[in-house]
């Protein structure tokens, strides 16, 4: 019993050094990065060594005010805005949707879950050119409107399969309860299904910020004016394609914009996690 016992003990201790290496060697970039932001830029990829040789904290200051025009903390008040526009726009629609999809019956209703599941396995690039095009012809181009409108009409599919999912595992009969005490088809999921897909929205609240805050490609077709320009945006500035990078305040800034999702996921990942969870285990 004890040798079985020791080697019980030996596995669960070398899986938790492999896991450990695994991790290291996952956060060896952003280590690098770190450790380089108070790196002066010659030295950055001079220097093999992780640990800096003298702290240059000059980078944090040139980063965040060494733009013309602008400093870089409009870039993030910038991003700030278009994430949480998004957030509000993708919890918002996702969860009527999802509630219609989940709780309600009407015509093609298979059909039209099909359709949704379909352009999931849609790639962003197809719809690219004539979703510019739409927006130009509204005059919408060096705007935030491309970016968070149409967020208002549930074009996530993946938010409205994961909240289909969630609400498909609640009691029916709480519906009906709430039905006979006089609540209407909105009431129902004002009163009832929303309080109840709390982690849902949360997960989904949480995905919708990180991949707003991070999105580059999306940004870079429709944003045009520097005073508009978000993180992702702004950290391109530092790069010039002649040769003058500034590197060492682009890893400054590059650190700075990790903050903000790091925060978000750090005091939410409980709901994260249940909501992720619940969703695959329910329907």
């Amino acid at each position: 019993m004890k040798a079985t016992a020791a080697i019980r003990i030996g596995r669960r201790g070398a899986l938790h050094l492999a896991l450990a290496a695994f991790g290291v060697v996952m956060i060896y970039p952003i280590l690098w990065m770190f450790f380089g932001s108070f790196k002066p830029t010659a030295e950055i990829f001079s220097d093999t060594g992780l640990w800096p040789k003298t702290w240059f904290t000059e980078n944090y200051r040139q980063g965040w005010s060494g733009l013309p025009r602008v400093d870089f903390g409009s870039f993030f008040a910038n991003s700030f805005v278009v994430s949480l526009a998004v957030v509000v726009c993708n919890v918002a629609s996702c969860s009527l949707v999802a509630y219609a999809f989940a709780r309600m019956r009407f015509a093609l209703q298979r059909l039209w879950f099909a359709v949704m599941l379909m352009t999931m396995m849609l790639p962003a690039q197809v719809t690219l050119i004539p979703q510019y095009l739409l927006f130009h012809k509204l005059g919408w181009t060096n705007t935030y409107l491309p970016l968070t409108v149409p967020h208002l009409f549930a074009i996530s599919s993946f938010f409205v399969f994961l909240m289909i999912q969630f609400i498909r595992g609640l009691p029916r009969e709480l519906d009906e309860a709430a039905t006979i005490d006089g609540c209407s088809a909105f009431g129902v999921y004002w009163r009832i299904v929303m309080p109840l897909c709390a982690p849902a929205l949360i997960t989904t609240g949480i995905f919708s910020f990180i991949w707003t805050w991070d999105d580059f490609f999306s940004q870079l077709i429709y944003i045009n004016d520097i005073v508009k320009y978000t993180v992702p945006l702004g950290l391109r500035l530092f790069l010039d394609g002649t040769g003058g990078s500034q590197w060492g305040p682009m890893f400054a800034m590059s650190i700075l914009s990790l903050i903000p999702s790091f925060l978000v996921f750090l005091f939410a990942q409980k709901y994260f996690v249940q909501g992720i969870a619940t969703s695959g285990l329910k329907g």
